[in-house]
């Protein structure tokens, strides 16, 4: 299996958060994310959100998840943030899961992610990118806010650690940058030592964007 774009679903999506978002400014990120959550289908969607933070883009992930019938949860560091962004969220009529704690912690038992978004700012960014648990037909990650950190003290392939497979990745220069990663499906099974994923084969066809897996 591997992630389908949905032009239909992109585009319910995106004009569904132009409209949940009218009372904000500069919610082209929140725009933007949510048409591609909605447009690869994703059915388990992951956010951090701290204290302060921006709410567009949880509005938007929100409305994708609305489109796409799966999970949306965000990961809090602490109870201060947890209060906020419930409150937020209600007030805006949306009621994602929430999830307290370190990332490792938080992480734990949200296996099967297919859309995940962290924020930059966040000093914790590339632990949370290290310890989720990817689905197998494969996942968007996304970094916002990516500007703000120095760019050659970031690697897609040095945070995921040779877990999954990076099919293509991107900076694009909108709000205060995006970074994104696609990551093809997983199939070492989260398994250590390397013995599971030498009885994979892996073909990646660059002319369709398919990645086939097959177990010997």
């Amino acid at each position: 299996m591997k992630l389908v774009w949905s032009p239909e679903q992109a585009s319910k999506a995106y004009l569904d958060t132009i409209k949940s978002c009218k009372i904000f400014r500069e919610s082209s990120v929140a725009e933007m994310i949510s048409a591609m959550a909605a447009g690869w289908d994703a059915k388990m969607i992951v956010e951090t959100w701290s204290k302060g933070g921006v709410m567009t883009t949880s509005i938007g992930l929100a409305v994708a998840n609305h489109v796409t019938g799966g999970r949306h949860i965000c990961v809090v560091p602490d109870e201060i943030s947890r209060t906020e962004y419930i409150s937020a969220m209600e007030h805006a009529g949306m009621s994602p899961e929430v999830v307290v704690g370190e990332p490792e912690e938080a992480m734990e038992g949200l296996i099967g992610i297919d859309f995940l978004v962290v924020d930059c700012r966040r000093n914790d960014f590339g632990r949370i990118l290290g310890v989720a648990k990817l689905g197998h037909r494969g996942a968007v990650l996304i970094c916002k806010n990516a500007s703000s950190r120095v760019e050659s003290d970031f690697r897609w392939r040095s945070v995921l650690d040779g877990k999954s497979r990076i099919v293509r990745s991107v900076f694009l220069p909108v709000g205060k940058g995006l970074d994104i990663a696609h990551v093809g499906a997983t199939v070492s099974g989260g398994g250590k030592g390397g013995k599971t994923a030498n009885r994979w084969i892996r073909h990646f066809d660059r002319d369709t964007g398919e990645e086939f897996v097959i177990r010997k």
